[in-house]
């Protein structure tokens, strides 16, 4: 049962096509966790740059996936790094928040789909 995530959107954009939802479900879990890393290290370098273009790319799957919270998190994640300037030590403790949630539902989204 899903608790980290919702698949409502993707079910409705793949009109019930199961193996469209594996597709989404396999690049979110193969994808997203690497791409958060990238963000980390951005953020850790002070590389702003870095850190808004990894957000950037991630947005969608978030917002795809259901995970409103997270989506909420990269948005901030998304605008420290494109205004270049804001407390880092403020926006570590929002990416540990997204960092958070994406590995649970990551976790999660690996045992409902047996991956």
């Amino acid at each position: 049962m899903a608790i980290h995530y919702n698949l409502s959107k993707v079910y409705a954009l793949s009109e019930n096509d199961d193996d469209f939802v594996m597709a989404i479900v396999s690049l979110f879990i193969n994808e997203v966790p690497a791409d958060l890393l990238l963000v980390k290290e951005g953020i850790n370098e002070g590389n702003h740059q870095q850190a808004y273009a990894y957000a950037h790319k991630i947005k969608p799957s978030l917002d795809l996936l259901g995970l409103f919270t997270a989506y909420e998190d990269v948005l901030q994640v998304e605008q420290w790094g494109k205004s270049e300037d804001g407390k880092r030590k403020e926006i570590i403790e929002i990416y540990k928040s997204l960092e958070h949630q994406v590995e649970k539902a990551v976790k999660e989204l690996k045992k409902d789909f047996e991956i």
